[in-house]
């Protein structure tokens, strides 16, 4: 029995089991020990390609580098737009509220008086103008917070004290 491997089909042959006809005409002939150690060594970070001879061989895994600066910017947006608790009282802090939000605190400062019905999870409350700027400075507070941890963790990328489990310390609650 011959044995083959194909680079471009990524595939082992032999004459046992394929037709000639079935093995395709870049396959290149190897060594019964070669294959075996070919086919046992592909676990971990080892795949089959050819070496800079053309030689089937067992080649490193080549991982893309993980992209710290993105995977920052992911996880402030989510903990940014996550939410607060405030005084007992579920705030969404997602973009869209954030506009919200920021449209009734001027109108807050522009009258005093007024108030509002704010609708939250469990329902719809009424706020007052002291309130709602309450809540505005306290999701601006979060926002602001998130940010910063960002800002920090890209500075901790840039000057090379980086390491991973720092993406998950440091957020506000």
């Amino acid at each position: 029995m011959t044995i083959y491997y194909c680079d471009s089909e990524k595939a082992f042959y032999n004459t046992a089991m394929h037709a000639p006809g079935q093995i395709p005409v870049d396959a290149i002939e190897i060594s019964k020990a070669l294959y075996e150690t070919l086919r046992d060594g592909q676990s971990g970070l080892k795949r089959i390609g050819l070496d800079a001879n053309g030689v089937p061989a067992l080649l490193d895994v080549v991982l893309p580098p993980i992209d710290y600066l993105a995977l920052t910017a992911n996880k402030r947006y989510e903990r940014e737009t996550a939410g607060i608790v405030l005084n007992g009282m579920n705030i969404d802090t997602g973009r869209d509220s954030q506009g919200l939000i920021t449209g009734a605190v001027v109108q807050a400062m522009l009258d005093p008086s007024y108030t509002l019905n704010w609708k939250t999870p469990v329902g719809f409350v009424q706020l007052s103008a002291v309130q709602i700027i309450g809540i505005a400075t306290a999701v601006r507070a979060h926002v602001q917070a998130c940010f910063d941890r960002e800002a920090a963790l890209l500075a901790a990328i840039q000057n090379g004290s980086f390491i991973p489990e720092m993406l998950a310390e440091g957020w506000p609650a």
